[in-house]
């Protein structure tokens, strides 16, 4: 008896990755993206070196000691920063603001002993707001940094006048904010690139899948009615041995076997991608005319719980589209959950539909748990955790 045929099992999506050969690296995993900015440190130098002449008083001790760590933290921060925004997109602002509320307090605890020079750590403030946060507080930092540049000279004694520092500042923000809108597009493109890699992996399993289930299983269907024929057909009229009835018994079982084999190969490989249902469910709320917020990468994810967290997006963003009445859907995922919620007309009062349950079995059977009710928004919300 042969053995059947291991089930295909479901390949999980690349992690994404930049154009670089055998060596590439996924995207935001760089060991050296630290040093893009820490180049730009040497102009920390002149509030460093007049912090150390002053070496020998405890203010001069305390601005080394300040700006060193506002040196580094500035480096491992836009270190951060990029793998953050590189797997998962957008920043959120708290975190920005505060770093940058870190970055001041050490400039200002760095003051007595760098003088007026410490104002020169006012350019990488705003290098770090202009590459991180939206447009309008971006001004608003700017325009901040610039006044305490212009006025900070005037009303602390012994500080000279800093007025041909506040046009460098100001252009320094305004080329940090092109070059992270540069950055944020390339991202975008990258991110892009790699779903539209995963898109034409599945569409081509997808394809072989058709064409093992329409060729070969056509031909083992046929194999299996012959053999039982002729096996009725030798019982009809008493001709043959038991050996020639034998071997065709063994014949249909073996068919039957490379048929279940087969079904069960193309069933493992029409498993659903992640990526997958992420571009069809924003290609069915543009068609349904629904603002959608949806992640750009589902890097986080565990491989054994993309399938299910899969089946989820797809469950919830057909109820969105056919049920909700909603004119925005927001899809949020994690490592360990995925939520899909809307502002439509919200839970209504039954338990949910075949749909649900079905996404309830299988979460269940990998240690998940499915969570509705109302969403913040007003309308409805799944929630698929993981346990």
């Amino acid at each position: 008896m042969t053995a059947a045929a291991p089930r295909a099992a479901p390949s999980s999506p690349l992690p994404p990755r930049w154009v670089g050969g055998d060596d590439a690296r996924p995207l935001g995993t760089s060991r050296i993206g630290w040093l893009w900015a820490a180049v730009w440190l040497v102009y920390l130098a002149v509030p460093v070196r007049t912090a150390w002449r002053h070496r020998d008083t405890f203010a001069g001790v305390v601005a080394v000691v300040a700006l060193v760590v506002f040196a580094v933290g500035f480096a491992a921060y836009f270190a951060w920063m990029r793998a953050h925004r590189i797997r998962s997109g957008e920043l959120h602002p708290g975190p920005v603001w505060a770093m940058l509320a870190v970055m001041v307090l050490l400039l200002v605890v760095a003051a007595p002993g760098a003088g007026e020079d410490v104002v020169a750590g006012a350019v990488y403030v705003g290098v770090t707001a202009a590459m991180t946060l939206p447009g309008r507080q971006v001004v608003a930092v700017a325009a901040a940094l610039a006044a305490a540049a212009a006025l900070l000279p005037r009303v602390v004694p012994g500080w000279e006048s800093l007025d041909g520092f506040v046009p460098q500042l100001l252009l320094a923000v305004f080329a940090a904010y092109g070059v992270g809108q540069v950055l944020r597009r390339n991202i975008e493109l990258a991110q892009a690139r790699q779903q539209l890699v995963q898109l034409a992996v599945t569409e081509e399993r997808e394809r072989v899948a058709r064409d093992v289930h329409d060729i070969l299983g056509h031909s083992l269907t046929v194999i299996t009615v012959k053999t039982e024929l002729a096996g009725r057909l030798l019982e009809a009229t008493g001709a043959g041995d038991s050996r020639a009835r034998a071997e065709l018994a063994d014949a249909e079982r073996l068919a039957r076997e490379a048929l279940a084999d087969v079904r069960a190969t193309v069933s493992g490989m029409r498993n659903l991608s992640l990526p997958g249902e992420l571009a069809a469910a924003r290609s069915a709320l543009d068609a349904a005319g629904i603002a959608g917020e949806l992640p750009s990468a589902v890097d986080d994810v565990p491989s054994r719980y993309r399938e299910l967290f899969a089946f989820a997006l797809r469950e919830g963003v057909t109820n969105v589209v056919r049920h909700s009445g909603a004119g925005r859907c927001v899809v949020s995922l994690a490592a360990d959950r995925l939520e899909v919620r809307d502002d439509g007309r919200g839970p209504g009062g039954g338990s949910g539909g075949s749909g649900l349950a079905g996404l309830r079995e299988r979460a269940a059977a990998v240690g998940a748990r499915v969570e509705t009710g109302r969403a913040p928004e007003g309308g409805f919300l799944l929630r698929v955790v993981r346990a």
